[in-house]
């Protein structure tokens, strides 16, 4: 089944073991010399509306997908947390949001 990156940011992400809802797709990981996906990014959100900051990124590697449905995508509980000295060394080819 064929989808669009605005169709994945669209569904919401839960972890498969406990149900717990981790948030939308915010972004993309992509190889570009195999041009393949190598994770999903859901950004943090706002702490108390941003005033205390924000929660950690997760960074879900593509093979921790269990299933992409027509509403959600459950995947493993190994999601990594992304602290904000990690999201600098890391390099992100990303999608610009329209």
């Amino acid at each position: 089944m064929p989808c669009r990156f605005q169709e994945l940011r669209k569904k919401e992400v839960i972890n498969a073991n406990n149900g717990c809802r981790i948030g939308y797709v915010d972004d993309l990981e992509v190889d570009t010399k195999c041009a393949r996906v190598v994770a999903l990014i859901v950004y943090g959100r706002p702490r108390l509306f941003g005033l205390f900051g924000k929660s950690d990124d997760c960074y879900i590697p593509w093979d921790k997908i269990r299933l992409i449905g027509e509403d959600a995508i459950l995947v493993d509980n190994s999601v990594q947390k992304m602290t904000n000295k990690a999201k600098k060394r890391h390099k992100f080819v990303t999608f610009c949001h329209q």
